[in-house]
C-alpha cells in the first residue's frame, strides 16, 4: 500500500481538489520536457503501480508491473499482480497475453496504438502530431503536461505526464467514461541496454489466439 500512498498527493491535485496550490508552466518548457522524452530516450525500464479510479475517485482496481521500452516502436508492458498479463509491441503488431485465460490477442501495432497515450511510449516519429498540447503545470516537485488526442475515438480524452527532474514518473489516462488511470514509476533505467528478445512473442502452443499478425514485408491489403 505504500505505493498508493505516494500517489495521494499527486491524485488529489490531479482530479480537482488541490488544484489552487499547482503553479503553471510555460508552454516552451512543457513542450521540451515530452520532446525530449520521445524523441532523446532509446531505452526505458521501469517498475510501476498502476490505479484505476471511478468517477468518484474510488478505487476499481491497483495492479503492479514493469515496463521496458526500446525504441523505435517497441515496448513490454508487463502486469504482474493480482493477474499476469503481456502486451508487447514488436514493432509491427501489438501482442496481449492473458496467462489465466490462455488467451492471447493480436493486431496490428499501428491500428492498435493510434491516438493512444501507448504511442508515446513506443516513439514512433509521428506520435506527437498526434496530439495537442493543452497546458503544463507544477505541483510540488513535479511538473505536469497535458496532452489531448486530436481522435478521441481512442477512448481517451488526455493525458498527463509527470516528470521529476526531467525524467517521467507519471502518467494519468482519463477516458471517456471519466474513469482515471494513474501509472506511477520507480527504478528507473534510461538508455541503458535491454534483451532484443524482451520484445518478441511467440504464442504458447496451448493458448487460443485472436487475430492475425502482421508479417514483415507482406503487402498491404
Amino acid at each position: 500500500m505504500n505505493g498508493l500512498a505516494r500517489l495521494a498527493p499527486s491524485l488529489l491535485a490531479i482530479v480537482g481538489f488541490a488544484a489552487s496550490a499547482a503553479e503553471p508552466v510555460d508552454e516552451e518548457t512543457g513542450r521540451q520536457l515530452v520532446d525530449s522524452f520521445v524523441e532523446d530516450i532509446t531505452t526505458f525500464s521501469a517498475g510501476f503501480e498502476q490505479v484505476l479510479l471511478d468517477p468518484d475517485g474510488d478505487v476499481l482496481e491497483r495492479t503492479i508491473g514493469t515496463l521496458e521500452i526500446s525504441r523505435p516502436g517497441k515496448f513490454r508492458w508487463s502486469y504482474i499482480e493480482p493477474y499476469e498479463q503481456w502486451l508487447v509491441a514488436d514493432g509491427l503488431n501489438i501482442w496481449s497475453y492473458d496467462v489465466d485465460l490462455a488467451q492471447v490477442t493480436v493486431k496490428p501495432q499501428a491500428e492498435a496504438l493510434a491516438n493512444t497515450p501507448a504511442l508515446l511510449l513506443g516513439g514512433a516519429e509521428d506520435a506527437l502530431d498526434q496530439f495537442d498540447y493543452v497546458g503544463s503545470y507544477r505541483e510540488t516537485v513535479t511538473t505536469w503536461v497535458q496532452l489531448a488526442p486530436k481522435n478521441t475515438e481512442s477512448g481517451f480524452m488526455r493525458v498527463e505526464l509527470g516528470f521529476i527532474d526531467d525524467m517521467l514518473t507519471r502518467m494519468v489516462f482519463f477516458d471517456n467514461l471519466d474513469q482515471t488511470t494513474l501509472v506511477e514509476f520507480d527504478d528507473l533505467l534510461v538508455n541503458t541496454p535491454i534483451e532484443p528478445g524482451r520484445f518478441e512473442f511467440t504464442a504458447p502452443d496451448d493458448v487460443d489466439v485472436v487475430g492475425t499478425p502482421v508479417v514483415a514485408g507482406a503487402p498491404a491489403n
